[in-house]
């Protein structure tokens, strides 16, 4: 059994809107639908846990009638922290120790079936795996106003997501770790139990929308996409 839980119970503070970003409308849908949408053509994935704001549950009920998600199992509220909202979708689920559980952004509706597929058979290969972009800006060291290096950039990667473990180790790093705000993503927490994490290299269209403009590129894609 191979489940999503799908993040989205951020509060958006960066998007500077009136509308929650997560309910957005991207050629016509919500930005949360096109996201959920990925996963119910994945056949890697068995069933989809979502994460809202706790006052937005009844929301997505109302604008997500006319879509048909079937494998969504359950709505759930999330947390003060991402970490601690993944961690209320990871308690509403029942796992077998060895099942995979891929933690998605709800905010990255560009994610192709082929990387979700990918990052699953990764995990259930080597127990961990992070969906990754290269690097190619050039990265500057600063110090006390100054630059004082540059980072060697071949051996940076940018996390994305999904992010795919075994339900087991998933669980012990929740109940390990510290879900505060530096648990930015789940590879964090399993990191710091000393477990090894694969990789596998994702495209750069796989944004998080992050800001307005960030819409259009959205858009843009969708629309070739299609």
């Amino acid at each position: 059994m191979n489940t999503a839980i799908i993040a989205a119970a951020g509060s958006g503070t960066r998007f500077n809107s009136q509308t929650p970003k997560q309910f957005l409308e991207i050629l016509g849908k919500p930005l949360i639908v096109h996201t959920l949408e990925r996963f119910e053509a994945c056949l890697a994935i068995d069933q989809i846990v979502l994460v809202l704001p706790a006052g937005d549950l009844t929301n997505f009920q109302v604008v997500s009638g006319a879509f048909q998600i079937g494998k969504l199992r359950r709505i759930i509220a999330g947390g003060n922290t991402r970490a601690a909202s993944v961690l209320n979708g990871l308690n509403a689920v029942e796992c077998a120790p060895d099942d995979i559980v891929a933690v998605h952004d709800g905010a990255r509706p560009l994610v192709s079936i082929a990387e979700i597929t990918q990052t699953i058979e990764k995990a259930r290969e080597t127990g961990a795996a992070c969906l990754v972009a290269t690097v190619t800006d050039t990265i500057k060291e600063i110090d006390g106003g100054r630059i004082v290096g540059t980072v060697d950039r071949t051996k940076l990667r940018r996390a994305l997501t999904p992010q795919a473990f075994r339900y087991e180790i998933l669980q012990k790093a929740f109940a390990h770790g510290d879900v505060g705000e530096i648990a930015t993503d789940e590879c964090y927490l399993v990191e710091k139990l000393g477990y090894e994490i694969a990789y596998i290299e994702g495209s750069a269209r796989n944004i998080k929308i992050t800001h307005p403009e960030d819409v259009r590129i959205a858009e843009m894609y969708l629309q070739s996409k299609e």
